[in-house]
């Protein structure tokens, strides 16, 4: 289920280092919000290429060394000093809720720097540190500016250099096991629904080699695994299980009834 009505209203911001933007005024400035939107969105079902990063260690990794569970993608210039900090925190604490109702090695997060002059891999493990990231399956990466121009691309994500850093949309991108963009998700506080339900989708309708057993415990997990607001967690709501069983039960018992009522009459 898409859940961009929520995050329309505070979704297009622009992450403009230390200020809240100022977007497409009077002057020659080429952002345009809703271009930036309808370009992301155009992106969605589109095959992200096999570019290649480098990671803070600065070994070599490619997208094709990622591929085979869901990956959350986040483009962050480390200059930026409000909004994309307090997005990268905000997207932790709701990746966290990922890990806990999906698994700790379920999916890959990917936190890359655009601004290829500064955000060298030596910067992108400061900030890694800076925002305290410890998950073993969030990788903070670099690469020169042919890889970002291609990858931008790929992901419908546009940016442009303005007097006090970058405008862009603040946007971060699901991408399924084979490398399409499944989702995108807009804001620097998103609803945690956002992302956990389209990693959910994904996680529990991938192609794997189950057996028959664990595919049904797969799609009971899917159905009875729900958001609660209260708590601001997952949980697994077993009334649903128990209201499915007891109508399977229910239609089952009326079938018999049928059965032996024709009988009867015969």
């Amino acid at each position: 289920m898409l859940y961009l009505r929520q995050s329309m209203a505070v979704s297009l911001l622009v992450c403009i280092c230390g200020l809240l933007p100022a977007v497409a005024q009077e002057n020659n400035d080429p952002y345009d919000e809703r271009n930036a939107l309808a370009i992301s969105q155009a992106a969605v079902g589109r095959v992200v290429g096999n570019h290649r990063f480098s990671k803070r260690s600065g070994i070599p990794v490619s997208m094709d060394e990622l591929r085979g569970r869901p990956l959350v993608v986040s483009l962050i210039y480390t200059s930026c000093y409000h909004v994309c900090p307090m997005l990268t925190q905000h997207l932790a604490k709701v990746v966290g809720i990922a890990r806990e109702t999906l698994g700790d090695d379920s999916f890959n997060v990917l936190t890359i720097g655009f601004d290829t002059a500064v955000d060298i891999p030596e910067r992108m493990a400061q900030f890694s540190m800076e925002q305290s990231i410890k998950d073993e399956r969030w990788f903070f990466l670099s690469a020169d500016s042919q890889v970002i121009d291609a990858l931008t691309e790929d992901l419908g994500f546009i940016y442009f250099a303005s007097p006090k850093g970058f405008d862009h949309l603040t946007q971060t991108t699901v991408i399924d096991a084979d490398g399409r963009v499944y989702r995108q998700i807009y804001g620097q506080k998103f609803d945690t629904p956002s992302l956990v339900e389209p990693l959910k989708e994904l996680v529990y309708n991938s192609p794997r080699d189950l057996g028959l057993v664990d595919a049904w415990i797969d799609n009971v997990r899917l159905f009875c695994t729900i958001y609660d607001p209260k708590t601001g967690r997952y949980k697994f709501d077993y009334s649903i299980f128990v209201t499915i069983f007891a109508g399977v039960v229910s239609l089952g018992a009326i079938a018999v009834f049928i059965i032996h009522a024709s009988r009867n009459v015969r």
